[in-house]
């Protein structure tokens, strides 16, 4: 099953809904920052969370960041979407040792913590982003997803998340949903819109099932006569590249790189997204300081 968010919207045009199936986004979000099994359940939630959100603005070199701070021994959790959905992120503590609460059932709640925060980052090209927070809920991140659009967006919203982990600590199912109310649904639409929640239960148990995106909504929404209107691939992306690193250098100011090249010689700097590693030799930071 590849990668890929689906759209869709109910005939009657009362609800919309989106989904994400990411199993190889999570993994590879495992392999390079060598997750243990409560962080890539954390990190997945989060990058499936920011891909659903960062590609429904649809606005051409827009940016959204979901930023965690719950206060947990993960630390802080980041992920950054294009509007394209596709997404990168880290965690601070990506080796906390397996937290469960039950056997098999992963306590990201607790991992996370629930005392912090959660911060959305919409960076629409305009002089100033939009940065909307809320205290979290659960740390279960989907239960504070669906607060954040209702306490921020005023937006009625129903989000699961969900990253299966195999016994080898491999990703073997990944994906989400958002459903949300459009002006007009009233109390017959939420009804029918909960009892769909709970008759599919777990996402991740769904997909591994043999659903995929298109699937899970129509399951969730099987009371509902639904009109797909979009399915594109979705990846594990990072934009870093030497010359954006050598502009942070830039950013720096002479004084501070002529430090820099004083004390240490030398420069190596590690991409937070994809642990790309950029090595500067002294002569290479002598450069930088003379074109600057």
């Amino acid at each position: 099953m590849r990668d890929e968010i689906v759209r869709a919207i109910t005939a009657d045009g009362l609800v919309k809904a989106a989904a994400i199936t990411g199993r190889d986004l999570v993994e590879r979000a495992r392999n390079i920052h060598t997750l243990l099994p409560v962080a890539t359940a954390a990190l997945g939630r989060t990058l499936m969370a920011a891909s659903l959100m960062g590609d429904a603005m649809k606005i051409d070199g827009s940016s959204l960041t979901l930023q965690i701070k719950g206060g947990g021994p993960l630390g802080t959790i980041l992920a950054v979407s294009d509007e394209a959905g596709n997404v990168r992120g880290y965690v601070q503590n990506p080796h906390v040792e397996l937290m469960e609460k039950a056997p098999g059932k992963l306590d990201v709640g607790r991992a996370v913590g629930e005392t912090g925060s959660l911060t959305v980052i919409k960076d629409l090209g305009m002089k100033e982003p939009y940065v909307g927070t809320i205290d979290l809920l659960s740390g279960e991140i989907a239960d504070d997803i669906a607060a954040y659009f209702v306490e921020s967006e005023q937006i009625p919203t129903a989000c699961a998340l969900g990253v299966l982990v195999g016994t080898d600590q491999s990703v073997t199912s990944a994906g989400g949903y958002l459903i949300q109310l459009l002006p007009g649904a009233g109390e017959d639409i939420i009804t029918k819109i909960e009892a769909g929640v709970q008759r599919v239960g777990s996402v991740s148990h769904a997909l591994e099932g043999g659903l995929d995106g298109a699937g899970l909504l129509r399951a969730v929404l099987s009371d509902f006569d639904l009109e797909i209107l979009e399915t594109h691939p979705v990846e594990y992306r990072c934009y870093c590249s030497r010359d954006r690193v050598t502009r942070a250098l830039i950013s720096m100011g002479r004084e501070e790189l002529s430090s820099l090249i004083q004390e240490q010689g030398q420069a190596e700097l590690t991409c937070q997204f994809c642990d790309q590693i950029y090595r500067y030799s002294k002569e290479d930071l002598e450069e930088i300081l003379a074109n600057m």
